[in-house]
């Protein structure tokens, strides 16, 4: 009750009460592996208030109850305000240097499979084009990369390609004119990304948590970066024992620079920073 009182006294619109606030992360984590905790309830509520006005209720409870209780797609917009996407091309700019390493030895006759397993925005699997184009001869075949996210809305600005002057401000002005279409008149002041690299990726809506994975294939290089970060340690083992299996032998996984593997060294050792291979599948093995 005291929790309830002091939100109402803070003049904010609705109650984020203690239960309300645990239900929310029941929720999240059955749904989609992610752990939150008491110094995420701001985010949660600024976040959800939105839905609850645009579903015109007036608690989180009656929004909780409509989310457990409807087969509306209701789910997924609950899902996509909890998540967050904070991404940029070439972030982490040794991780792409590895790939283009990788992919400059790999026979240029064959075609290379890459996977971007929290793309958001698609700023990554974009670098993750880019790095493959100037990597390897252009008419030779280059690389296929399967772009997922749980997120349907950043999946849309993806698939688009189109970005503000802003987001490519800081790149290489020959690379940016080799892969990127400057827009004039009413577009002024924006960039998109190129029908050669578009074509190289493939967006899909997943949720690392389904029972099953749909992709079969081996994949020469997956970008999982900043993801375990959300989940607990039962749900980050069982991902990264899947991942293994899905990575060629001779394969890079790169996470995110305050992740690391240490915990599961029986199935990956690494190659580089924030980068590692399958345990066993190291140079000179």
């Amino acid at each position: 009750m005291t929790a309830v009182l002091a939100m109402a006294d803070s003049g904010r619109e609705f109650d984020l009460s203690d239960r309300d606030f645990s239900r929310v992360c029941r929720l999240i984590h059955a749904h989609a592996g992610i752990s939150l905790n008491e110094s995420k309830r701001n985010m949660v509520y600024s976040r959800l208030a939105r839905r609850l006005r645009e579903r015109e209720l007036s608690s989180f409870a009656a929004y909780l109850d409509l989310l457990e209780t409807e087969e509306s797609g209701e789910w997924q917009d609950f899902v996509n305000a909890l998540t967050t996407n904070l991404t940029s091309f070439f972030r982490e700019a040794h991780h792409f240097e590895m790939l283009a390493d990788l992919l400059a030895a790999t026979p240029s006759g064959k075609q290379v499979a890459l996977w971007s397993a929290a793309c958001s925005t698609g700023e990554e699997p974009y670098s993750m084009a880019m790095s493959a184009r100037d990597a390897r001869d252009a008419s030779a075949p280059t690389a296929r990369i399967l772009a997922t996210d749980i997120d349907t809305q950043v999946l849309e600005t993806a698939r688009r390609g189109v970005y503000r002057d802003d987001n490519v401000a800081r790149l290489d002005r020959d690379l940016v004119q080799r892969h990127f279409q400057r827009g004039t008149g009413s577009n002024s002041g924006l960039a998109r990304v190129k029908k050669e690299l578009r074509d190289m990726v493939s967006f899909r809506q997943f949720n690392l948590l389904q029972p099953a994975w749909p992709m079969t294939e081996k994949f020469a290089a997956i970008f999982c970066r900043n993801v375990m970060i959300y989940f607990d340690k039962p749900t980050q083992r069982g991902i990264m024992e899947r991942i293994a299996a899905r990575l060629e032998p001779r394969g890079i996984l790169f996470i995110g620079h305050s992740e690391n593997l240490l915990w599961a060294r029986d199935l990956f050792e690494p190659c580089g920073r924030t980068a590692y291979r399958l345990a066993g599948c190291g140079e000179g093995n």
